[in-house]
């Protein structure tokens, strides 16, 4: 899928994002990235081999307390890695907004283990582990 294509789908999976929600986000920006870092892997415990879809980088706003002049929070998204767990055009898609809505909602304060409970979680199958309207984030795409 041409970059461009993936860049506008994580833009609508932002626009999705509930106004009251949306509103909440603070310092932060969303960076589409063709893969992850070798220390973004490491940082979060995976190995090169391992696919990671997205990756939250920051202080959650649940325990920023004072949190003034500092670099925004980033929320990467990995098109290669959802890419080559994907079969389809429709799954990139879907799977874009699920890892979307999996990092925002790191940032919101919401660890792993919730989010399966409530059905945000990355896909087990997959050997995977853990342009917007809105003016609180900045989606550098």
């Amino acid at each position: 899928m041409q970059r461009s294509r993936f860049r506008r789908l994580v833009a609508r999976a932002l626009d999705e994002i509930p106004d009251a929600l949306a509103e909440r986000m603070e310092n932060v920006v969303v960076l589409v990235r063709s893969r992850p870092e070798p220390e973004e892997l490491e940082m979060v415990g995976l190995s090169s081999g391992d696919l990671l879809l997205g990756l939250y980088s920051g202080r959650p706003l649940t325990v920023r307390g004072s949190y003034g002049e500092v670099l925004p929070d980033r929320i990467y998204i990995y098109q290669e890695p959802i890419e080559a767990i994907c079969r389809s055009e429709e799954e990139v898609v879907e799977q874009v907004r699920e890892t979307v809505l999996h990092e925002v909602a790191h940032h919101f304060g919401i660890d792993d283990d919730r989010l399966d409970q409530i059905g945000i979680a990355p896909r087990r199958d997959a050997h995977i582990q853990p342009e917007s309207s809105h003016p609180r984030y900045a989606p550098f795409l």
